[in-house]
Protein backbone atom coordinates (compact mmCIF):
# COMPACT_ATOMS: atom_id res chain seq x y z
CA UNK A 1 0.00 0.00 0.00
CA UNK A 2 1.36 3.42 -0.91
CA UNK A 3 2.11 6.11 1.65
CA UNK A 4 -0.80 8.16 0.26
CA UNK A 5 -3.15 5.23 0.78
CA UNK A 6 -1.97 4.67 4.33
CA UNK A 7 -2.51 8.35 5.21
CA UNK A 8 -6.05 8.19 3.81
CA UNK A 9 -6.85 5.10 5.89
CA UNK A 10 -5.45 6.75 9.02
CA UNK A 11 -7.61 9.82 8.48
CA UNK A 12 -10.72 7.67 7.96
CA UNK A 13 -10.02 5.78 11.19
CA UNK A 14 -9.49 9.03 13.05
CA UNK A 15 -12.75 10.48 11.77
CA UNK A 16 -14.66 7.26 12.49
CA UNK A 17 -13.54 7.17 16.13
CA UNK A 18 -13.89 10.87 16.89
CA UNK A 19 -16.49 11.14 19.69
CA UNK A 20 -19.50 13.36 19.28
CA UNK A 21 -20.23 16.19 21.78
CA UNK A 22 -22.95 14.00 23.30
CA UNK A 23 -20.55 11.11 23.77
CA UNK A 24 -18.01 13.45 25.32
CA UNK A 25 -20.65 14.73 27.75
CA UNK A 26 -21.68 11.19 28.71
CA UNK A 27 -18.05 10.19 29.21
CA UNK A 28 -17.41 13.25 31.40
CA UNK A 29 -20.63 12.92 33.36
CA UNK A 30 -20.23 9.23 34.07
CA UNK A 31 -16.94 9.78 35.89
CA UNK A 32 -17.00 10.68 39.60
CA UNK A 33 -15.82 14.12 40.77
CA UNK A 34 -12.04 14.12 40.57
CA UNK A 35 -8.84 15.82 41.59
CA UNK A 36 -9.75 19.27 40.27
CA UNK A 37 -13.45 19.51 41.12
CA UNK A 38 -13.28 18.61 44.81
CA UNK A 39 -10.32 20.91 45.65
CA UNK A 40 -12.13 23.68 43.75
CA UNK A 41 -15.18 23.13 45.98
CA UNK A 42 -12.97 23.39 49.06
CA UNK A 43 -11.36 26.63 47.81
CA UNK A 44 -14.76 28.20 47.12
CA UNK A 45 -16.00 27.11 50.55
CA UNK A 46 -12.97 28.69 52.24
CA UNK A 47 -13.46 31.91 50.27
CA UNK A 48 -17.07 32.17 51.47
CA UNK A 49 -16.03 31.48 55.07
CA UNK A 50 -13.39 34.21 54.81
CA UNK A 51 -16.05 36.56 53.45
CA UNK A 52 -18.27 35.75 56.41
CA UNK A 53 -15.42 36.41 58.86
CA UNK A 54 -15.31 40.08 57.78
CA UNK A 55 -17.84 42.45 59.37
CA UNK A 56 -20.18 43.55 56.61
CA UNK A 57 -18.67 41.04 54.18
CA UNK A 58 -15.76 41.21 51.74
CA UNK A 59 -16.57 42.06 48.12
CA UNK A 60 -13.80 40.14 46.24
CA UNK A 61 -14.39 36.98 48.28
CA UNK A 62 -18.15 37.34 47.86
CA UNK A 63 -17.93 37.65 44.07
CA UNK A 64 -15.42 34.80 43.78
CA UNK A 65 -17.30 32.53 46.18
CA UNK A 66 -20.78 33.09 44.78
CA UNK A 67 -19.67 32.95 41.15
CA UNK A 68 -17.48 29.92 41.66
CA UNK A 69 -20.11 28.21 43.80
CA UNK A 70 -22.81 28.71 41.16
CA UNK A 71 -20.53 27.33 38.44
CA UNK A 72 -19.50 24.29 40.49
CA UNK A 73 -23.10 23.61 41.52
CA UNK A 74 -24.20 23.66 37.87
CA UNK A 75 -21.37 21.34 36.87
CA UNK A 76 -22.17 18.98 39.74
CA UNK A 77 -25.87 18.85 38.89
CA UNK A 78 -25.13 18.17 35.21
CA UNK A 79 -22.62 15.46 36.05
CA UNK A 80 -24.94 13.82 38.59
CA UNK A 81 -27.88 13.88 36.18
CA UNK A 82 -25.76 12.28 33.47
CA UNK A 83 -24.42 9.62 35.84
CA UNK A 84 -27.93 8.77 37.08
CA UNK A 85 -29.02 8.27 33.47
CA UNK A 86 -26.18 6.17 32.09
CA UNK A 87 -23.75 5.19 34.87
CA UNK A 88 -25.52 4.39 38.13
CA UNK A 89 -22.92 1.74 39.10
CA UNK A 90 -20.25 4.48 39.10
CA UNK A 91 -22.22 6.37 41.75
CA UNK A 92 -22.40 3.33 44.02
CA UNK A 93 -18.75 2.46 43.50
CA UNK A 94 -17.41 5.98 44.14
CA UNK A 95 -20.11 7.16 46.55
CA UNK A 96 -17.65 8.95 48.87
CA UNK A 97 -16.38 11.17 46.07
CA UNK A 98 -19.95 11.93 45.00
CA UNK A 99 -21.04 13.10 48.47
CA UNK A 100 -17.88 15.08 49.29
CA UNK A 101 -18.93 18.26 47.44
CA UNK A 102 -22.42 18.40 49.05
CA UNK A 103 -20.81 17.85 52.47
CA UNK A 104 -18.44 20.77 51.87
CA UNK A 105 -21.41 22.95 50.90
CA UNK A 106 -23.50 21.96 53.94
CA UNK A 107 -20.61 22.55 56.36
CA UNK A 108 -19.82 25.96 54.84
CA UNK A 109 -23.48 27.04 54.97
CA UNK A 110 -23.90 25.82 58.58
CA UNK A 111 -20.79 27.67 59.74
CA UNK A 112 -21.86 30.81 57.90
CA UNK A 113 -25.42 30.81 59.26
CA UNK A 114 -24.17 30.46 62.84
CA UNK A 115 -21.53 33.22 62.34
CA UNK A 116 -18.75 30.89 63.45
CA UNK A 117 -16.09 32.48 61.18
CA UNK A 118 -16.86 36.03 62.39
CA UNK A 119 -17.08 35.08 66.07
CA UNK A 120 -13.90 32.99 65.96
CA UNK A 121 -11.89 35.70 64.22
CA UNK A 122 -13.22 38.34 66.61
CA UNK A 123 -12.28 36.20 69.62
CA UNK A 124 -8.69 36.10 68.35
CA UNK A 125 -8.59 39.87 67.84
CA UNK A 126 -10.67 41.21 70.75
CA UNK A 127 -7.82 41.85 73.21
CA UNK A 128 -5.78 43.85 70.70
CA UNK A 129 -8.86 45.75 69.55
CA UNK A 130 -9.51 46.81 73.14
CA UNK A 131 -5.89 47.99 73.40
CA UNK A 132 -6.52 50.19 70.37
CA UNK A 133 -9.68 51.51 72.02
CA UNK A 134 -7.74 52.43 75.17
CA UNK A 135 -5.30 54.55 73.15
CA UNK A 136 -7.92 56.21 70.94
CA UNK A 137 -8.75 59.91 71.31
CA UNK A 138 -12.42 60.54 72.00
CA UNK A 139 -12.41 63.79 70.03
CA UNK A 140 -11.41 62.48 66.62
CA UNK A 141 -11.06 59.43 64.38
CA UNK A 142 -7.56 57.96 64.30
CA UNK A 143 -6.33 56.75 60.90
CA UNK A 144 -4.50 53.44 61.27
CA UNK A 145 -3.57 52.78 57.61
CA UNK A 146 -4.00 49.01 57.72
CA UNK A 147 -2.35 48.44 61.10
CA UNK A 148 -3.20 44.95 62.32
CA UNK A 149 -5.12 44.36 65.52
CA UNK A 150 -5.17 40.63 65.99
CA UNK A 151 -6.49 39.16 62.76
CA UNK A 152 -8.03 42.39 61.40
CA UNK A 153 -6.34 45.19 59.40
CA UNK A 154 -7.75 48.48 60.65
CA UNK A 155 -8.29 51.57 58.54
CA UNK A 156 -9.42 53.80 61.46
CA UNK A 157 -10.67 53.78 65.05
CA UNK A 158 -12.73 56.15 67.16
CA UNK A 159 -14.40 56.32 70.57
CA UNK A 160 -17.60 58.33 71.06
CA UNK A 161 -18.53 60.36 74.12
CA UNK A 162 -20.90 57.53 75.04
CA UNK A 163 -17.97 55.11 75.17
CA UNK A 164 -18.76 53.30 71.93
CA UNK A 165 -15.57 52.22 70.17
CA UNK A 166 -15.80 51.84 66.40
CA UNK A 167 -13.14 50.15 64.29
CA UNK A 168 -13.18 50.45 60.53
CA UNK A 169 -11.80 47.20 59.08
CA UNK A 170 -9.86 47.66 55.85
CA UNK A 171 -11.46 45.78 52.97
CA UNK A 172 -14.70 45.02 54.80
CA UNK A 173 -18.12 45.86 53.43
CA UNK A 174 -19.66 44.93 50.10
CA UNK A 175 -20.31 48.46 48.88
CA UNK A 176 -19.52 50.85 51.75
CA UNK A 177 -17.31 50.85 54.84
CA UNK A 178 -18.00 48.39 57.63
CA UNK A 179 -16.29 47.37 60.82
CA UNK A 180 -16.55 46.33 64.44
CA UNK A 181 -17.89 48.13 67.47
CA UNK A 182 -17.51 47.64 71.21
CA UNK A 183 -19.98 49.02 73.73
CA UNK A 184 -20.51 48.05 77.39
CA UNK A 185 -24.09 49.32 76.99
CA UNK A 186 -26.54 47.68 74.57
CA UNK A 187 -26.77 49.29 71.14
CA UNK A 188 -29.84 49.39 68.89
CA UNK A 189 -29.50 46.70 66.23
CA UNK A 190 -30.92 46.23 62.73
CA UNK A 191 -32.18 49.82 62.60
CA UNK A 192 -30.69 53.11 61.43
CA UNK A 193 -29.04 54.84 64.38
CA UNK A 194 -30.47 58.38 64.87
CA UNK A 195 -27.92 61.08 64.06
CA UNK A 196 -25.50 58.61 62.43
CA UNK A 197 -26.72 58.74 58.83
CA UNK A 198 -27.07 55.24 57.44
CA UNK A 199 -25.24 53.44 60.26
CA UNK A 200 -26.68 50.08 61.31
CA UNK A 201 -25.38 47.82 64.10
CA UNK A 202 -25.69 44.04 64.25
CA UNK A 203 -24.97 42.14 67.45
CA UNK A 204 -22.20 39.53 67.32
CA UNK A 205 -21.67 38.37 70.91
CA UNK A 206 -21.23 39.92 74.33
CA UNK A 207 -20.36 43.63 74.01
CA UNK A 208 -19.29 43.29 70.39
CA UNK A 209 -21.18 44.43 67.31
CA UNK A 210 -20.58 44.82 63.61
CA UNK A 211 -21.55 48.05 61.90
CA UNK A 212 -22.21 48.97 58.29
CA UNK A 213 -23.06 52.12 56.40
CA UNK A 214 -26.09 51.85 54.12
Amino acid sequence: MSALGENSVDKLIEIAHKPTPGQRLISWGSRPPGRLYLPACAVVGLALLYEDSMPGGHLPSFVFGMGGGALLAAMGALRLGTALSVARPMIRRYWLRWITAPIIAVVAIALSVTDVPLKSRLDMASDELLEVRDTANRSTTIPLNGEWAGSYPLAAASVSEQGVARFTVRGSGLLRDSGLAYSPKPLPTDVFVPGEGGLVYEHISGDWYSWSMH
